[in-house]
């Protein structure tokens, strides 16, 4: 087979396990860990698969933050809502 025919295979970078233990404990900082995320998931040059992680944990951050909105919502909405929520005395 001809060298020039030969399929493109991108070279990925690895990340170690001590990168991975280390991306673990920065993202578990509440507000650092959440710009962290972000910076990791628009960066080009950070590795594919760290990449997805964070794009992974900023999809769930948005759920349970909607969760989260919705159940105080609901909780809120029936503990201080309007007269008409409540049963006549």
């Amino acid at each position: 087979m001809n060298q020039f025919n030969a399929p493109y295979q991108p070279q990925l970078k690895s990340v170690s396990i001590g990168d991975w233990v280390i991306t673990i404990i920065v993202t578990s900082i509440p507000i650092i860990g959440f710009i962290f995320l972000v910076v990791w998931a628009l960066d080009k040059t950070i590795p594919e698969s760290k990449s997805n992680y964070a794009k992974a944990c900023l999809i769930l951050y948005v759920l349970f933050f909607m969760l989260a909105v919705l159940f105080v919502g609901i909780i809120g909405i029936s503990t201080f809502g309007p007269p008409f929520f409540s049963r006549p005395h």
